[in-house]
């Protein structure tokens, strides 16, 4: 039951999986205090629902076709700051984690999480509040608890950490495709960061970059 104490918070779920997504609508709708407002099988779905329904939280998988979860997550962060977001995915390696934070995100829950964690995730960080899985939080202590005994060096012309990320799998001789999949983001993104890295370094093509790659040690050992 909805007391002023216990508002109902609506919520929109985003998952490219139907029947993950329609799992969760129906999980979610059972519980008294939140509302599904609306259900995107996309990152730009979600985004449009954001802007019809001002949710008061978004349930958001990473990996979807087009625009994904970290970009969407980015986009509805700085366009609808009042509405928070939490990850809800199959993925926990340190880069999904750390790119959803950066992005905005306030939650970061696995698929593993019940109904109740769930539940919980979606009503702390409609206050405000960070919540993390048990497994995500425990990732990041490792990564603070053990950091590199001499800082690395900046990545030369302005290339951001992950611009030379991608730089390095271009220089690898992997495909759009293949950069997208090991990064777990999508090909639109990927191609995004491709045509910042040919402006920076004054690239006309993949060649030139391979090339400059070479020449700066920015490829994989």
């Amino acid at each position: 039951m909805t007391t002023p104490d216990h508002p109902t918070l609506r919520v929109v779920v985003a998952d490219d999986q139907a029947a993950v997504r329609e799992g969760l609508v129906t999980l979610l709708d059972l519980l008294p205090d939140i509302a599904v407002v609306g259900a995107a099988a996309d990152g730009d779905q979600a985004l449009t629902l954001v802007e019809q329904h001002a949710p008061d939280v978004v349930l958001m998988d990473l990996r979807m076709p087009g625009v994904d979860g970290i970009e969407a997550t980015r986009r509805i962060h700085d366009r609808h700051p009042a509405t928070k977001i939490v990850v809800l995915t199959t993925y926990s390696d340190d880069t999904s984690i750390l790119d959803a934070l950066r992005a905005g995100a306030l939650g970061y829950l696995t698929k593993d999480a019940g109904r109740d964690h769930i539940a919980q995730a979606i009503h702390t960080a409609a206050a405000g509040q960070a919540v993390l899985d048990p497994t995500v939080h425990a990732r990041l202590l490792a990564a603070t608890e053990h950091p590199p005994d001499t800082p690395p060096s900046p990545p030369p012309d302005g290339l951001t950490t992950r611009e030379t990320e991608v730089l390095t799998h271009l220089a690898a001789g992997h495909s759009n495709t293949e950069i997208a999949r090991q990064l777990f983001v999508s090909e639109t993104t990927i191609k995004t960061h491709i045509n910042h890295i040919y402006a920076k370094i004054g690239a006309a093509d993949r060649a030139q970059a391979v090339r400059y790659a070479y020449r700066h040690h920015l490829t994989q050992p």
